[in-house]
């Protein structure tokens, strides 16, 4: 496509695109991403303009922690495995889509307090707090209160879910662990412990971390 026919006014020359317009027996792009499923699931429970908006980014956060825990649950196994390098790129990735997630309140700030609660009420006791993904990514980066899943005790299957997380070693315990396969000196305390609990300061941690800061170029990965 030239840029004067982006300008002129003349419709698009699309002799030179490699465009499929009989897709015969083929996936579609819809088909493929299922938007006939995601584009109606959003329903309303009031007749205000602005709820349309409150789901929607509701949906958008869900969708992009489910990424997150998909990158992160992938980045664990590799450092278990003391495979380094894709763990980092997973990590990076985690990092783009926290600062998409946090740029994406900036068009829910659009809507008014005002305009919130006219169709707030209508909630009634729903609430992101009980979203179980933010749940997860919690978990998985260490932050660990076995009080936080009672909410989700009436669905037996995402219970359970939580209650393995919560038991589970975050990804900053599995680097502790990690120093320690490799020689540093990890007190035993942070290597096998309940890691239902949340994690406690170390000296002896912190000066693990100190040597790996001093000797960058040994400890590149």
């Amino acid at each position: 496509m030239s840029s004067s026919d982006q300008t002129s006014g003349r419709p698009v020359d699309l002799s030179n695109e490699q465009v499929h317009w009989d897709l015969g027996e083929s996936q579609s792009y819809g088909e493929y991403l299922g938007l006939d499923k995601i584009l109606s699931a959003q329903h309303p429970i009031s007749f205000e303009h602005d709820e349309m908006l409150f789901i929607i980014i509701h949906q958008a956060s869900e969708l992009w922690m489910k990424l997150c825990l998909h990158e992160l649950e992938a980045a664990l196994d590799h450092i278990r495995r003391d495979d380094l390098g894709p763990s980092f790129k997973m990590l990076t990735r985690v990092s783009r889509i926290q600062a998409q997630l946090v740029q994406s309140w900036n068009v829910l700030s659009t809507m008014t307090p005002a305009e919130y609660s006219a169709f707030r009420n209508q909630l009634g006791r729903a609430s992101g707090f009980q979203s179980y993904q933010y749940r997860m990514l919690e978990f998985i980066l260490g932050n660990k209160n076995a009080r936080m899943i009672e909410v989700h005790r009436r669905d037996p299957q995402i219970y359970a879910t939580l209650e393995r997380a919560l038991a589970s070693p975050s990804i900053y315990d599995e680097s502790l662990r990690l120093l320690s396969r490799r020689g540093f000196e990890i007190p035993e305390a942070y290597v096998d412990r309940d890691w239902s609990q949340p994690y406690q300061p170390s000296k002896q941690v912190a000066a693990a971390w100190l040597a790996v800061y001093h000797s960058i170029d040994d400890h590149w990965d």
